[in-house]
């Protein structure tokens, strides 16, 4: 591959993402009917039956609906939730980096803390505790595995400093707070962009998982977790409705994973690492 081409993976995972993006920026618009209203007299019509692309459940509502509100309420909380990880790891991890001794100490210790438990187990206790909803289920996923970027943003970031123009600006006497925002972080931006991408597909697994649980978006609200819930009962019946939340998801995920994939290639290349 010729330096500064971008590789398949980064534009395929680029095109697709943008897609889905847009999918969820414009929900309302694409949605055909009301996604949570239900007309019993047309449950479990066939895909494309009455004006229903996807068919309906066994509730009568639209499955098309559904899953087009289903992914806009998915990428909001992945999205939400992975910046606060994103906000809380970077500066953990700039910090241990920058300050080596008791920072570095209690940065990488409060991050083995946070990793002893698992997170998945840790969010279904917390949002049962706090309750259900949009901001406990963002906060939750967001403060419970901000670690990942903290580990990656540590090792790239201590390795910056080792360089010689990071080491020259400090001998020049330019400020701490300078170096670290205008030196180091820079050179975190594809590596912070490749983690954010590979863990937003999984906080969109964790998102559907709690859904599916029911412990994550309040009831009546469409999510793909509750459309898996929901049609287990019809999987021999109608598999339809099984197959669409299902495949929507995997789709999502490999989508974020060819992202995530491509833009670690291209660190790679440009000497970045991605290790932890």
């Amino acid at each position: 591959m010729k330096p500064g081409r971008a590789s398949p993976e980064l534009l395929a995972g680029s095109v697709l993402f943008t897609l889905v993006l847009l999918a969820a920026i414009f929900s309302r618009a694409l949605q055909t009917h009301d996604p949570a209203q239900g007309d019993l007299t047309i449950r479990l019509l066939d895909a494309g039956a009455r004006g229903h692309l996807l068919g309906t459940d066994q509730m009568g509502r639209d499955v098309w609906s559904r899953l087009v509100a289903g992914l806009q309420w998915s990428m909001a909380c992945a999205f939400t939730a992975n910046l606060i990880n994103l906000i809380i790891g970077t500066g953990l991890g700039l910090l241990a980096a920058e300050r080596p001794g008791l920072a570095r100490d209690v940065a990488r210790q409060l991050t083995d803390t946070f990793q002893a438990f698992p997170s998945l187990i840790a969010a279904i206790v917390v949002v049962v505790v706090i309750g259900e909803g949009f901001v406990p289920l963002v906060l939750t996923l967001g403060l419970l595995s901000w670690p990942i970027f903290m580990r990656v943003v540590y090792a790239e970031a201590s390795s910056l400093y080792a360089r010689d123009y990071v080491k020259a600006a400090q001998i020049a006497g330019v400020g701490r707070g300078a170096i670290m925002l205008g030196h180091v972080l820079p050179g975190l931006r594809t590596s912070l962009l490749a983690i954010f991408a590979l863990h937003f597909a999984t906080l969109l697994i964790a998102e559907s998982a709690l859904s599916f649980l029911g412990v994550g978006a309040p009831l009546g609200v469409p999510t793909w977790g509750a459309m898996l819930a929901e049609s287990r009962e019809y999987v021999l019946v109608t598999p339809r409705l099984l197959l669409v939340p299902a495949g929507a998801i995997i789709l999502a995920v490999i989508t974020a994973n060819l992202l995530g994939d491509g833009l670690s290639s291209q660190a790679r290349r440009r000497g970045g690492g991605l290790e932890s």
